[in-house]
């Protein structure tokens, strides 16, 4: 810190003694420290939760670093297209990305665990095998070898089921359905016979509309209810199947990571982990509110998958996972990592948090 100061000062008074012939002599180390970095994204510009978060975790990487470190961000298309951010950041265009792992499943099928996978880990249990478990470190491992370095940058938790343009009694009903979803969410329901196709945020709407496509998933009542797809679509399906507790990431090109001073690289570290519970805590305020405008003003009919429903996508689930851990290699050694956590997250979840909330809620309804 004194360093620091002395720095400064040292360059004012430069200034001040030589006048006009400042730009003679070198730029003060303290200038020299100064990066400004440019982020893209898969969002759609000030998007509320996503794009906004995204934004907030520039502003506070820039303020906790005094300026040292100042992010830019730029919004799906402004820079690059959403679905190229992540060749960007490999290749140096661009410097970090905000987005979600799964979005990248055709570079490594491994990625799709550090977004989401089908049945699999909740919010809580997602951030115990990421910091706990091992699941960062090999998420870590897999993004150098494309020259990333990823970190947990934020959650929606579990997302809805999706929006449907007619209604689904049964698991025929996928058959032939043009379906929105990325991940490894979409390879379940080809399973059970749907055209899955994956389009960035910006594009599922006008895609809903023009009928191109039948039903979406997006994330939930706050963010839906941005998007406005309940003007296109009329029934909301619960629960989602695909993503129980999605993770967001914070990528940085692996070069610049490792040109930031080994104090600048915990400061950036500890915003990421700062937005990861900041943007949960965000959707989980709105969601409720949002839900209940949903349904109270604009009429959306919301339905709850039929045990036969849900019971088709856990089979298919287990089926498109099983095909994913025959790859070897880092998908596997992640999928014996993912699955061999989630038995016990499982086991402890049912004892605390489902105990719980299921007794609340009949105690409460006796009251």
């Amino acid at each position: 810190m004194e360093r620091r100061k002395f720095l400064k000062g040292a360059g004012v008074a430069g200034v001040a003694a030589a006048g006009a012939a400042a730009s003679a002599f070198p730029t003060p180390a303290i200038s020299q420290d100064m990066r400004e970095l440019r982020m893209v994204t898969t969002w759609p510009k000030n998007f509320p939760g996503l794009g906004t978060g995204a934004q907030r975790l520039a502003d506070r990487i820039t303020a906790a670093t005094d300026g040292r470190i100042t992010v830019n961000l730029f919004a799906a298309g402004e820079l690059v297209p959403p679905f190229e951010s992540f060749d960007a950041v490999s290749e140096g265009t661009a410097d970090l990305f905000h987005g979600a792992a799964y979005y990248w499943q055709g570079k490594s099928k491994g990625f799709n665990f550090f977004t989401a996978v089908p049945m699999g880990l909740t919010y809580t249990e997602m951030n115990a095998w990421l910091y706990h478990g091992g699941g960062h470190d090999l998420w870590v491992e897999l993004g150098q070898e494309f020259n990333l370095m990823p970190f947990p940058a934020g959650s929606t938790g579990s997302q809805m089921g999706g929006w449907f343009r007619r209604e689904v009694n049964s698991v025929e009903d996928f058959n032939g359905l043009k379906f929105r979803m990325p991940g490894a969410g979409g390879e379940v329901l080809r399973q059970l016979g749907a055209a899955v196709v994956n389009l960035p945020g910006g594009e599922i709407f006008p895609a809903l509309q023009s009928g191109a496509i039948d039903a979406t998933e997006w994330v939930g009542p706050w963010n839906d209810l941005a998007f406005g797809f309940h003007r296109v679509a009329s029934y909301y399906y619960y629960p989602g199947f695909h993503e129980p507790g999605s993770t967001l990431e914070c990528t940085f090109n692996l070069d610049v990571w490792n040109s930031f001073s080994e104090s600048d690289q915990a400061l950036v570290a500890a915003c990421c982990a700062a937005e990861n519970d900041i943007m949960m805590a965000e959707f989980n305020a709105r969601n409720g509110d949002a839900l209940n405008t949903l349904i109270s003003e604009h009429g959306v009919n919301l339905r709850q998958f039929n045990q036969d429903i849900f019971d088709a996508f856990a089979a298919a689930s287990a089926d498109v996972l099983a095909d994913m851990a025959a790859e070897l290699g880092m998908v596997d050694r992640i999928y014996t990592s993912y699955t061999e956590f989630k038995e016990k997250a499982m086991a402890w979840t049912a004892l605390s948090d489902q105990s719980y909330a299921d007794m609340r809620r009949v105690a409460t309804e006796n009251l």
